[in-house]
């Protein structure tokens, strides 16, 4: 294939990547505009429903370029990452804004932010970790469902650097959840409570 024809098609993968991920937000921030500022809670869940479609979109579109005799580079790997972390994490981005938009519009609770000590700090960090796990999961599912489908090494090579490449990031990501569980910190309070000394004695 010609430079000139391979260039052209990374920059239409390249740009449907992006549109995904424009659509995604465009999508999200439609239902929840039309769930608290028109007062239309149905049609706002509604097109939440539809978010999910956005993957939809860039996995056909990946398909259909690989089936159509495109070589696996860059960009195909990078919309098999982004999907696997659309997937992961994008409950969890529904959730929060829409909890910005509840408190905002409707008279909501204050979001609940990310806690900052002990307990509920490690478990935060091992659920967000867990998250990217199935994001690394996804991901490498994808990753390796197209290499199956082309079925020639030499034009997947670049998707198996892929592999390499999330699970790299899925063991930096693992830093965080361990320092915390064996070193976490304590609040201001708690490093300044006096610790408790003997008894006195009585006389």
């Amino acid at each position: 294939m010609e430079p000139t024809v391979k260039t052209r098609e990374n920059t239409v993968l390249l740009g449907v990547i992006a549109a995904c991920e424009i659509g995604f937000w465009v999508i999200l921030f439609a239902g929840l505009a039309v769930r608290y500022l028109l007062r239309r809670p149905r049609l706002g869940g509604f097109l939440l429903l539809c978010v999910p479609l956005v993957d939809v979109v860039l996995l056909t579109a990946t398909v259909l370029d690989l089936r159509g005799g495109a070589t696996a580079n860059f960009t195909h790997g990078l919309s098999a990452a982004y999907l696997g972390y659309s997937v992961a994490f994008g409950h969890s981005w529904v959730r929060w804004a829409d909890a910005r938009f509840a408190h905002r519009y409707a008279g909501g609770p204050p979001p609940t932010p990310k806690p900052k000590y002990g307990r509920a700090r490690i478990r935060y960090e091992w659920v967000e970790f867990g998250k990217a796990t199935i994001a690394w999961a996804i991901g490498c599912g994808v990753l390796l469902a197209m290499i199956v489908m082309v079925g020639d090494p030499e034009r997947t090579r670049e998707l198996m650097g892929w592999a390499v490449r999330l699970t790299v990031v899925l063991a930096i990501w693992a830093i965080w959840p361990v320092s915390w569980t064996f070193w976490p910190s304590r609040s201001k309070g708690d490093e300044q409570a006096p610790t408790p000394g003997p008894p006195a004695s009585r006389r």
